[in-house]
């Protein structure tokens, strides 16, 4: 098993640096009177700078997942923390990252911004990987290896055994993206950070909690990675609106379930429709709320629903997934209206 040094894997000016005190680091608790920060006295409750550390959202989050509130970061969508990653824990012009493809566009898009290489090994025919074919690729400079299950823009739960002998053979950070684990028969990897020192675990509102429009992401990890990732965030990431908007949501927590039952049960029934069409040559299957279909022709199935008013994904030029579409599961009513206009369609 790898050996996992935080202190030999993060950047030395990131380990050394001393974050930016803002008001309410400085001060946190009651008061009558803020003069502190420099706000205006006007407009309550918009007027106050936000808790930098959301810490009443963390504690609800905390309770459903069933992960500590000091293992807890929130971000502006997943996105921030995976750029973290990088600033955090590769040096540009030297480090570099490995990840599994097809996947999640922006892991690659931030090593280019960030100036890091970033190595990618493609999937099997069945949409799996092996540890022993990412780890190859690994070298002193390897700093990060990217992993999504359910993945996307295939859909599919990758195998749990070489995730775990991935997250043991690498001695730097192993980042895990389970934005679609709420549709999945899977579980989730938090309860496993206490075994995991070098493991990052990604999280949405976005998906199962249908809050795409906040902006919202969780990051899951050992609290001295979370700690880091707090000295580099900037002071007030999270607004009050998407706090606030957090915390009605967290309150409803039994309706999301119910939800992702139901589309959980739509993607069954939308699979085996789907598969049934002329148009179809092949259904993927799916562990998250979006299914992955080869069709005839991709490009002209998806004007062909554009003309209709419905829009999907053509994943055509994605790695492995030539003549592919991505179908999000909508409502029954959406997914009736999709299936009328694909049974409309004529090559």
């Amino acid at each position: 098993m790898a050996t996992f040094d935080i202190n030999k894997t993060a950047r030395p000016n990131i380990l050394a640096l001393e974050p930016y005190s803002c008001a309410r680091t400085e001060f946190t608790g009651e008061a009558s009177t803020f003069l502190d920060a420099n706000e205006s006295p006007y407009n309550d409750p918009y007027n106050r700078y936000p808790d930098p550390f959301q810490k009443e959202v963390k504690k609800q989050i905390a309770k459903i997942k069933g992960a500590k509130e000091e293992n807890i970061f929130l971000g502006n969508g997943s996105d921030e923390a995976i750029d973290l990653m990088y600033r955090i824990f590769t040096t540009p012009g030297k480090d570099n990252a490995i990840a599994i493809t097809p996947t999640y566009g922006m892991y690659g898009v931030c090593a280019d911004i960030n100036d890091v290489e970033y190595r990618q090994v493609e999937l099997d025919a069945s949409f799996q990987f092996t540890a022993q074919s990412l780890l190859r690729q690994a070298d002193e400079h390897s700093k990060i290896i990217w992993l999504c299950s359910p993945n996307n823009p295939t859909g599919n739960a990758l195998n749990r055994q070489e995730i775990i002998k991935t997250i043991e053979g690498f001695d730097g950070i192993v980042v895990l993206d389970e934005a679609y684990i709420d549709f999945s028969a899977q579980e989730s990897f938090v309860h496993q950070l206490d075994q995991y020192h070098n493991l990052v675990i990604l999280q949405t509102f976005s998906k199962a909690w249908a809050s795409a429009g906040i902006r919202l992401g969780m990051a899951f990890a050992s609290t001295a990675i979370i700690g880091l990732m707090n000295k580099v965030k900037y002071p007030y990431n999270v607004n009050i609106l998407t706090q606030k908007q957090a915390l009605d949501m967290l309150s409803e927590s039994q309706k999301v379930k119910e939800w992702v039952e139901t589309l959980t049960a739509e993607r069954e029934k939308l699979s085996r429709e789907l598969a049934a069409l002329p148009v179809v040559r092949h259904v993927y299957p799916s562990d998250a709320n979006f299914i992955l279909v080869k069709v005839t022709d991709a490009n002209m199935v998806y004007q062909h629903l554009v003309d209709k008013g419905i829009i999907i994904r053509n994943r055509n030029n994605v790695t492995l997934c030539g003549g592919c579409v991505r179908i999000s599961v909508g409502t029954p009513q959406e997914n009736n209206t999709l299936m009328s206009a694909l049974k409309e369609f004529k090559a």
